[in-house]
């Protein structure tokens, strides 16, 4: 299982952390999808409702994607954004 949630940091004041989810606690959200499950806390769901998230292989190296339409801003590299 992958969990997906948002920390403040970055310099758009969010970031999306993607970790192994090891359980899903009784408050997490849970989406799957081509068998492999996404598990979102409450609060960081309410940041990216909507969202959808994708895994790109490019020249650059494989990275997880997120499209949010809640973001208001986003920064240079891409790994943070402000509502």
């Amino acid at each position: 299982m992958l969990r997906l949630s948002v920390e403040g940091g970055g310099c758009s004041g969010f970031q999306y952390r993607f970790d192994l989810a090891e359980q899903i606690e009784s408050d997490d959200a849970v989406s799957e999808t081509d068998g492999v499950k996404l598990v979102i806390d409450p609060v960081s769901l309410d940041l990216v409702a909507g969202s959808t998230v994708d895994f790109v292989e490019s020249l650059g190296g494989a990275a997880f994607r997120v499209e949010n339409p809640n973001a208001a801003a986003g920064c240079g590299c891409g790994s943070s954004f402000g509502i």
